[in-house]
């Protein structure tokens, strides 16, 4: 592809500022975030115990991921910590039977696997992402 690295741009831009966003949202608000995730997740069989640590991981690892893939560094690894992000976040949606959150994790998850396959597909043989 004769302009990779800007085309790439554009498609990872959404993904990145969408996963940047929600982490930079909630890192000011950490506390209140971390006790309405434990209060939503009450009726899950995971233990809170479980919850509790993630709820104060999950925003700077969404920040992290998408300031990451912002600036394409390590894009193969960056969009592959993305999927298993994504992936656990289906699985405590599933476990509360929140369908619609699923809806919105699985739209990321399809994109990031795009811009995988984007990647691998056209990304010049010099590339150090």
């Amino acid at each position: 592809m004769k302009d990779f690295k800007t085309a790439f741009f554009f498609l990872r831009l959404p993904v990145a500022i969408s996963l940047l966003g929600h982490g930079l949202v909630r890192i000011p608000k950490l506390t209140s975030f971390s006790e309405w995730m434990v209060t939503s997740m009450e009726k899950s069989a995971i233990p809170s115990a479980l919850i509790v640590p993630f709820s104060y991981i999950l925003p700077f690892a969404e920040a992290i991921i998408g300031a990451l893939l912002l600036i394409n560094f390590k894009t193969k690894y960056t969009l592959y910590t993305g999927l298993v992000l994504m992936s656990i976040l289906i699985f405590g949606s599933c476990s509360i039977e929140n369908w619609s959150a699923i809806e919105s994790q699985l739209l990321h998850s399809i994109y990031l696997f795009g811009l995988f396959l984007f990647y691998e597909k056209f990304k010049p043989n010099n590339s150090n992402s």
